[in-house]
């Protein structure tokens, strides 16, 4: 499952707790959350840009690695749970994407991150640009101002 809308300006997808993501307590495993964040990445990617972020590191030899993360954790996500992740874009530079990831059950807050990562060559780890057509979809998300916090 993962969807668009237009009035709320974000990616929806949905994920799902397995039994070998949770640690003793029951609770997924918080390096799993990273995990869990990456996979919703690459789902943006594939469904909302409409690039396999596969093909974008392998052929095209582009990647965006992560320079920053700031994780929240505010509920537990358990074995079994199914949270909806909702990824808006809170920056659009030259080469750098901000995306926040925020993972709800029955609309409840469990996490909230922003990540931010840069646009590079994979062979020389140069900046590039961010192309103008994954721009656009990139600015489809993109929060209001006043929906969040916007850094400068």
């Amino acid at each position: 499952m993962a969807s668009q809308s237009a009035s709320r300006r974000s990616f929806q997808t949905q994920q799902q707790v397995r039994f070998g993501h949770v640690d003793p307590a029951g609770i997924a495993y918080y390096p799993r959350i990273f995990d869990y964040i990456h996979e919703a990445f690459e789902e943006l990617w594939d469904v909302h840009v409409g690039e396999r972020y596969y093909h974008l590191l392998g052929e095209r030899r582009i990647g965006f690695p992560l320079v920053h993360s700031e994780v929240d954790f505010s509920s537990p996500l358990r074995f079994g749970d199914r949270p909806i992740v909702t990824v808006t874009c809170f920056h659009l530079g030259r080469s750098s994407l901000g995306l926040r990831y925020r993972y709800d059950l029955a609309g409840t807050a469990c996490v909230e991150a922003r990540m931010t990562t840069v646009c590079v060559q994979l062979d020389t780890l140069q900046s590039l640009t961010i192309p103008e057509n994954w721009r656009v979809r990139f600015a489809q998300i993109l929060e209001t101002q006043g929906s969040q916090e916007a850094p400068a």
